[in-house]
């Protein structure tokens, strides 16, 4: 029973609940972008690059072969995929990244902003400090 109670406190702590919004967050910003780079950057892009739809974009390595079948239909020789590098959805993932990297850089970076304009609390003086302003304090009267 220790077991569960410790995975228990383990699993409502303050930084686990955090962690799983965030990482919520993330995937659901991830969709976003990827809709917007699919839906918005992307035609631009093709249009810029003469109608070039980059998802359609690949290198053919070895072209597909349809299956070949006799009279009665019994297949002679099976049918082979094609192989081919996709580098037009490569790209467009790569800019999706970039737009993520960049969002959470900025928000990075308001966050450090934000850490250094607070003022850092003065520590407490130890009880030895203390002791010595009173000292000082009461040798000045």
């Amino acid at each position: 029973m220790g077991m569960l109670k410790e995975f228990k406190e383990f699993a409502v702590r303050g930084n686990l609940v955090d962690t799983a919004v965030a990482f919520i967050m993330g995937a659901s910003f991830g969709k976003i972008v990827s809709s917007f780079v699919d839906g918005m950057i992307m035609p631009l892009v093709g249009m810029l690059t003469g109608g070039v739809d980059f998802n359609d974009k690949k290198l053919v390595l070895k072209d597909a072969i349809e299956a070949v079948k006799d009279s009665s239909g019994k297949v002679v020789t099976p049918a082979v995929a094609e192989v081919s590098v996709k580098y037009g959805v490569f790209i467009t993932n790569l800019i999706d990244f970039v737009i993520v990297a960049f969002a959470v850089f900025m928000v990075i970076k308001g966050i450090n902003k934000i850490k250094k304009d607070t003022p850092a609390e003065a520590a407490a003086p130890s009880s030895t400090d203390t002791l010595l302003m009173e000292i000082r304090d009461s040798l000045r009267k």
